[in-house]
């Protein structure tokens, strides 16, 4: 069950129906926590059990974590629900990854030994990588001393498995959602309004321009046989398109969805096109996830409190595990500790270049704007490519080592002209918020903009296609 599914619009409609009709918070909560499971029952009903032991498991380490006197009780609890859950996600994501690297490893110093692996046949459970950290957020952060635990489990059940957010994110903190639990939630037609904008404006994002405009593109050519510089580099800048449209309008349609009943889930992108080097990058895609790798991996291994050195050995780290978590190959790994080289460049220069006026002026920072881009566009290479020797070949290409080309086609052209409209509006949003903006509107022109939204996606002709943080 998609957002941009009719299976889905019915759902939400008979659900929304269900909860206005219904009188008393706790009825609305268990009609929502039911609801959420079949939501997830939907992709496969097999998997609701995995969902169930992180959700038991987190909650009892939690309150006995809390209730232990020594530390070293406090700290075998914090290791039972990172086991836990770590565990499953290492066997049903990795385990394959895993076996197969072991195999290779093995074929290499001992070439004369033959070991055949099981066929594992794993199938990975949708949205196994964000629940899981969603429910470790709640358990390190009772370790901590930052929260308290929850005094009812079917509130805490509601906090980790909330249809919108449950299989891509946003990965939501527990103090950021409980507070809405806990004081019963009024359903406005503002809310309402702005619920539905954000949802159609996700799925335009998704089915116009991420599945109808910039997927083609893409897949052309990152399926060329001999890929040549210019349909590479089309198809390159529009994956940053298909990639950012896909998954920011996954993140506005769950913000939308939860905002009709009455939710207020954080924001996971602001205009990561318009960042100015590539620490304001990260303040600006995947906020959710890149907030809880630097909360609870970056600052656990140090941060930058012990010196340049390790300073940059935990960039490495962070980005390198920030990698490994979006997939299990090479590809994303190297990905993330290009990422991670990007941050500790961007460190060594701001701490050389910090007296240089200059830099700070609107030229050199519209330059570093545009140098950010570039780069995050070159490691997009690598989150694409299905191999390495794919991405290999298709950075030779972007080199111009197989030749130009003939030009771009026509779609080429205006999958080119919709990512240059993209980097424009994300540097004009960049320091706005689009519900403020949809606000300020008068209603007619809301009225309007919903219904060219509306009409927009229902015309659309592009291939319907999963969202691409769902493998994930």
């Amino acid at each position: 069950m998609t957002f941009d599914s009719l299976t889905f619009a019915v759902f939400i409609t008979i659900l929304f129906g269900l909860v206005a009709l219904t009188r008393g918070w706790q009825a609305r909560k268990g009609q929502l926590l039911a609801a959420s499971y079949l939501f997830y029952a939907a992709w496969n009903p097999v998997f609701i059990f995995l969902l169930v032991i992180s959700t038991v498991v987190d909650w009892y380490a939690a309150r006995f974590m809390h209730a232990s006197v020594t530390q070293g009780k406090r700290r075998m609890w914090l290791v039972v629900s990172l086991v836990v859950n770590l565990g499953l996600l290492a066997w049903f994501k990795y385990a394959g990854f895993l076996t197969d690297n072991f195999n290779a490893l093995l074929a290499t110093v001992a070439p004369g030994l033959a070991w055949q692996p099981p066929a594992l046949d794993i199938i990975l459970p949708i949205g196994i990588s964000f629940y899981t950290f969603q429910t470790l957020s709640y358990t390190i952060d009772v370790y901590r001393r930052r929260i308290e635990p929850g005094r009812s489990f079917s509130d805490y059940a509601l906090y980790v498995s909330f249809f919108p957010q449950l299989v891509a994110g946003p990965i939501v903190r527990y103090e950021q959602f409980i507070g809405q639990l806990i004081k019963p939630r009024t359903i406005t037609g503002r809310d309402v309004e702005i619920g539905i904008a954000l949802m159609l404006g996700g799925l335009f994002l998704k089915t116009v321009l991420a599945d109808s405009l910039f997927a083609p593109v893409v897949d052309a050519g990152f399926a060329a046989a001999i890929p040549v510089a210019d349909a590479s580099w089309a198809a390159i800048f529009s994956f940053s398109g298909q990639i950012y449209c896909d998954f920011a309008g996954y993140s506005l349609c769950a913000i939308g969805a939860a905002r009709v009943f009455g939710f207020a889930l954080p924001k996971n992108f602001h205009a990561p096109y318009a960042a100015v080097g590539f620490s304001d990058f990260w303040r600006r895609w995947h906020i959710s996830l890149s907030t809880w790798i630097r909360d609870y991996l970056y600052i656990s291994l140090g941060g930058n409190r012990h010196g340049k050195w390790l300073t940059i050995r935990n960039l490495i780290i962070t980005m390198g595990l920030g990698g490994l978590w979006h997939g299990a190959a090479w590809t994303f790994i190297l990905w993330g500790l290009l990422h991670g080289l990007y941050l500790v460049i961007e460190h060594v220069l701001r701490s050389a270049l910090s007296g240089w006026r200059f830099l700070a002026s609107r030229p050199m920072q519209v330059l570093w704007a545009l140098l950010t881009l570039l780069a995050v566009t070159l490691a997009w290479v690598l989150f694409r490519a299905e191999s390495l020797e794919q991405a290999i070949t298709f950075y030779g290409a972007l080199a111009g080592l197989n030749g130009s080309g003939e030009g771009l086609n026509t779609m080429a052209c205006l999958a080119l002209a919709a990512m240059v409209g993209l980097v424009a509006w994300h540097a004009w949003i960049r320091r706005r918020e689009i519900t403020e903006l949809y606000e300020r509107l008068a209603w007619p022109l809301r009225g309007l903009l919903i219904a060219l939204l509306l009409a927009t996606i229902l015309a659309s002709p592009g291939e319907h296609r999963a969202f691409i943080y769902f493998q994930f």
